[in-house]
């Protein structure tokens, strides 16, 4: 068996509800000290009823966990996996918990983002942090896993559900196939001091290079935005851009959530549900790609990461950027300025 010298693996994502007296508490703890209206909140718990109340991510987050535990084992990489959620069960801190039980010292971070910004880099370091901190264990080495949107393996997962979808809409003739890449918006306070638009468009690229796509046939569009309305956030919406595909008389749509990596709740509601109909309302055929989930090469990529860190091995990346720091600098990606909450009219 390989030497490793990392005692486990730490797996952090998001976490979702299990159950219908899940959701506002879970939604509750998303949102704490953010500035989104109460509205808000109970809308977002709608789109849980539709589903039971039962968020897919954390059974997505057991099958690549699974499936990344086949991949080190054919490997012959021992690294045990624990799994963490910032928002849910299994809860951060009663992870390190486990961790600091188990006798760990030294660990590695995969975080489930493959981009940077605030949310979906720094926010997840400093939840481990914090979680550190909570279960007295400061004494674990944590390393977090560099992101990962032009890993050449993330580009070719892409490309390959992206032009699958393409085949299922356009059928014999697909030249006139439009594919719009999705990725969650973030306000603009939080995307001016990152690197997410400028990643986002170079995974785009990279994914459409592959594919042969003209630039006038794709586009990055956003999705599942949360925030005040008067707070300026990345657009524009993916219903939005439908619209306009329509006026231009576009009759074929392919969607690519570029910037999800499993089928949670914002693809199945937002663009299952919500793009589907307004495709259908207006006349477009509309297919949707796959997210990696549990492509045998995403779960290789992720594999191949660890690797890199175990070996000091040269990062595999393709595009202009190259890779992506592994020791993020004090200054990336910080929090967005808090805005005083809004006054309520009586």
């Amino acid at each position: 068996m390989t030497s490793t010298n990392y005692d486990a693996l730490l797996f952090v994502s998001f976490g979702g509800p299990e159950g219908p007296d899940d959701v506002i508490p879970f939604l509750e703890n998303v949102l704490r000290g953010k500035n989104v209206p109460r509205e808000r909140l109970l809308e977002v718990a709608e789109h849980y009823s539709h589903f039971g109340g039962i968020s897919p991510i954390n059974q997505q987050c057991k099958d690549l966990i699974s499936a990344l535990e086949g991949d080190l084992k054919a490997n012959q990489i021992e690294l045990p996996v624990f799994w963490g959620n910032r928002n849910w069960t299994p809860l951060l801190p009663d992870t390190m918990r486990e961790l600091k039980q188990a006798g760990a010292r030294r660990i590695l971070a995969f975080m489930t983002s493959g981009f940077s910004c605030y949310s979906g880099c720094r926010q997840y370091r400093e939840d481990v942090y914090s979680a550190q901190d909570q279960a007295d264990a400061n004494d674990i080495e944590v390393h977090k896993i560099r992101v990962f949107y032009n890993h050449p393996d993330f580009v070719a997962v892409n490309a390959e559900n992206v032009q699958k979808a393409i085949d299922d809409v356009g059928g014999d003739d697909a030249s006139d196939v439009q594919v719009a890449f999705t990725a969650h918006s973030i306000p603009f306070s939080m995307s001016s001091t990152s690197d997410y638009e400028k990643q986002l468009n170079e995974c785009c690229r990279l994914v459409a290079e592959q594919l042969e796509l003209p630039e006038n046939r794709w586009n990055l569009v956003y999705q599942s935005r949360s925030g005040r309305p008067q707070d300026p956030w990345l657009e524009p919406d993916i219903c939005d851009h439908i619209e306009s595909l329509h006026e231009n008389g576009v009759k074929k749509l392919v969607i690519a959530p570029i910037g999800f990596l499993s089928d949670h709740m914002e693809v199945l509601y937002d663009l299952d549900d919500e793009a589907l109909k307004k495709s259908q309302s207006l006349g477009l055929e509309m297919a949707r790609a796959a997210t990696p989930g549990t492509h045998p090469r995403f779960v290789a990529m992720i594999r191949k990461l660890i690797q890199e860190r175990m070996n000091s091995a040269t990062p595999e990346c393709i595009g202009k950027f190259g890779p992506n720091h592994d020791v993020c600098p004090i200054d990336c990606c910080p929090a967005p300025p808090r805005r005083p909450p809004v006054a309520q009219s009586t």
